[in-house]
């Protein structure tokens, strides 16, 4: 587990956005990604009949829609535990390997830092 008290003020921001998301909209996960202009982009799972989304998956699909051109860092708030590797290559496709994904539990402590790779 990771001291949150020693995460950058903007990543220790996305996952408190993160973990909001999935407070307030009751879903099983909740995400942020901050793209390159520092701009933040928050979801929650998806899960229509016709159409079903992590959350992380929706906040880089946010992002892209918004115009965004790369991430600088995303942040998912799940009971698993870790980011899936379609969560992870959702990042990748937009921030590049190398681009930060925290793993929170949903009391926001930081589980681990993976890279999207």
């Amino acid at each position: 587990m990771t001291d949150n008290s020693a995460l950058d003020p903007e990543d220790r921001k996305i996952v408190t956005l993160a973990r909001s998301a999935r407070a307030r909209n009751g879903v099983p996960e909740g995400a942020a990604v901050r793209d390159e202009t520092g701009r933040t982009y928050v979801a929650g799972t998806v899960a229509l009949d016709s159409l079903k989304l992590s959350a992380l998956r929706t906040a880089v699909a946010m992002a892209v829609a918004s115009g965004a051109t790369s991430l600088e860092a995303a942040a998912v708030v799940t009971e698993a535990e870790g980011a899936s590797a379609e969560d992870r290559a959702a990042v990748r496709d937009l921030g590049g390997p190398g681009t930060p994904v925290l793993v929170a539990g949903p009391d926001g402590a930081v589980r681990t830092t993976v890279t999207a790779g």
